[in-house]
This record gives structure tokens, C-alpha cells and sequence, in this order.
């Protein structure tokens, strides 16, 4: 019987041998990797870290902009508290805020479920809707400026609708109104986008599943689309309060803060007060609003942590 010849043992694959050099390498980043934070960290250090700690220090001060100045500790944070047009515009812009994240988030994710299901001109319908993007907020605010002054009366006039016959943007109980209508309009687009990208990755299978077992359109919403899209929810909600409070040129260009200060908003009584000697006062309230604009994105994640983590 002739003896079937004895084979070389096979060499260790490479994967094999370097596995353990790449176990013992664990999650260690190369030190090398650091210098690409390099240029961000000195950017932003100098451009956001050390001009905020500057206007901190005068927040301390009499400091009005130019000329010498004298340390007063608190006075100023003390006196904001104390300050009645100080508190009303915090009022407005908090209320503004929740108003029209509200509003814009219902809109947008009703136009981006209705988009998503199978109607005539759907790609056509998408690139109108997200027209408003890519103009420039004080020139929409100015182009509806014209509108709630001009033309909206004049309807209102035809149409025999006393309550509008007169400029919304004059009447400080509805001036409001005029900025959370443009202010939506405007960013409805953007959360119109992400809400998109959220149904787009729902599976139709869910749907046709409930639709065999009887499930009505509104049980569909309720039950498939709304949990599948909280977390885009969420992230929506967080980048609309952050750029609601600081809404600044809408104001500007529909109602420059009035009637009187009615729609003065936190970020253009800061800058009012840039410009009008209140440059230390002004600097403590935008310490403040920097707090408190910290302090509501901390809460936002914090109360929507557990259902971002189970999406």
C-alpha cells in the first residue's frame, strides 16, 4: 500500500497572527490623530472661547464700549432680574419660541408624510416647499412686511373681515403672530427635509401589515409613523428652539420690536444695547441668555434621552 505523502502544515493566516496586536491595541487613537483637532480647538478658542470669557469680565463693569471703565461686581446681573423691559422680553421670546416650534413641526411633518406617500408631482411639490430655504430672512421678512401692511388689509377691506382691515404688525396683541408665521414659514422647509429622511427609512412592509389587520390611516400615523420618526422629532425640536431664540432679523424686518417693545425679542435688546451705551448691561443679559439657552437644550436631551437611545 503505498502511503499518501504527509502535507506541510499550513502557515497561520495573518488575520490570525495580528489578531491579538490588534486586541492589545484595543480602543488606544494614535497620538498623531490629535493634531487634526489641532487647527478646530485654536479657531474656536479664538473666535468663541476667549471673546465670551472678554465679555464676561465686562458684564462686571461699566464698560460702554470705548473710553475707561470701573468694576461693579453683580450690579448689572442683579439689575436685570429687576428690569421690567429686561423680563418681557425674555417672556416673548421664550413664549415666541414654544409657539413656533410647535407650529413648524406639526406643518412640516404633515407635508413630509403627505410627500412621501404616492402622489402626482410629489418631486415637484418637494422643490417648492424648500424654496423659502434659501432666502434670506430679512428679505422675507420685509417681502411679508408688505404683506400683513398692504395687502392682507386690502383683502380683509373686500372681504368685509373687520378684525384685519387694520395692519396686524401695528397691534401689539397680533404682532406676535406676523413673526411665528414667518418665522415657520421659513424653517418649516429644513425640519420638511429631515422628516423626509425619517419616512423614506420606515419599511412599507409595516403598512401593509396593518392594513390587512384593518388599521385606519390615522392608527397607521399613530401607531407606526410617529414612533419610527421621534428621534427625528427630537432632533428637529432641539435646532428649532435654539434658532428661535435667537431670532433677530425677522424681528427687524417686520416689526422692529413693536408696537413699543411688545415683540422686542432678547437677542435685539442685546444688540440695541451694544449700540446704545448699555454695553456692560447688555453683555451680563447675553451671559444670562447664554445660560438659559444652555440650560433648555440640557433639559431637551435630557427628557428625551431614554426614547433617543430605544430608537
Amino acid at each position: 500500500m503505498t502511503a499518501l505523502p504527509t502535507l506541510p502544515a499550513a502557515p497561520d493566516a495573518p488575520a490570525a497572527q495580528d489578531a491579538p496586536a490588534r486586541r492589545s491595541h484595543g480602543g488606544r487613537v494614535e497620538p498623531v490623530h490629535y493634531l487634526f483637532l489641532v487647527p478646530t480647538l485654536v479657531v474656536f478658542t479664538a473666535f468663541v472661547v476667549v471673546p465670551a470669557l472678554i465679555g464676561i469680565f465686562y458684564s462686571l463693569t461699566d464698560y460702554v464700549g470705548f473710553g475707561e471703565w470701573s468694576f461693579l461686581g453683580v450690579r448689572n446681573y442683579a439689575a436685570l432680574f429687576s428690569d421690567p423691559r429686561i423680563l418681557e422680553s425674555y417672556g416673548f421670546t421664550l413664549g415666541f419660541a414654544l409657539v413656533t416650534v410647535v407650529v413648524a413641526q406639526v406643518v412640516a411633518l404633515a407635508l413630509a408624510v403627505a410627500l412621501t406617500r404616492r402622489i402626482r408631482f410629489a418631486t415637484t411639490l418637494r422643490t417648492v416647499f424648500v424654496i423659502p430655504m434659501v432666502v434670506a430672512g430679512i428679505v422675507v421678512a420685509y417681502v411679508f412686511n408688505f404683506l400683513f401692511s398692504n395687502s392682507l388689509p386690502a383683502l380683509a377691506t373686500a372681504v368685509g373681515f373687520g378684525p384685519l382691515e387694520e395692519s396686524i404688525l401695528g397691534n401689539p396683541d397680533l404682532a406676535w403672530l406676523s413673526i411665528v408665521i414667518v418665522s415657520a414659514w421659513q424653517t418649516i422647509p429644513g425640519a420638511l427635509l429631515v422628516y423626509t429622511a425619517g419616512l423614506t427609512s420606515v419599511p412599507n412592509e409595516l403598512y401593509e401589515a396593518s392594513a390587512l389587520d384593518g388599521a385606519s390611516p390615522w392608527r397607521q400615523f399613530r401607531s407606526i409613523t410617529l414612533p419610527l420618526v421621534a428621534g427625528f422629532v427630537l432632533i428637529n425640536t432641539i435646532l428649532g428652539v435654539k434658532g428661535y431664540l435667537g431670532v433677530y432679523d425677522v424681528i427687524v424686518g417686520l416689526t422692529g420690536g413693536g408696537p413699543g417693545t411688545a415683540t422686542s425679542s432678547v437677542a435685539m435688546t442685546i444688540f440695541g444695547g451694544f449700540t446704545g451705551g448699555d454695553y456692560a448691561y447688555q453683555m451680563a443679559n447675553a451671559t444670562v441668555f447664554l445660560l438659559v439657552t444652555a440650560l433648555i437644550s440640557v433639559a431637551q436631551i435630557v427628557a428625551t434621552r431614554g426614547r433617543a437611545v430605544r430608537l
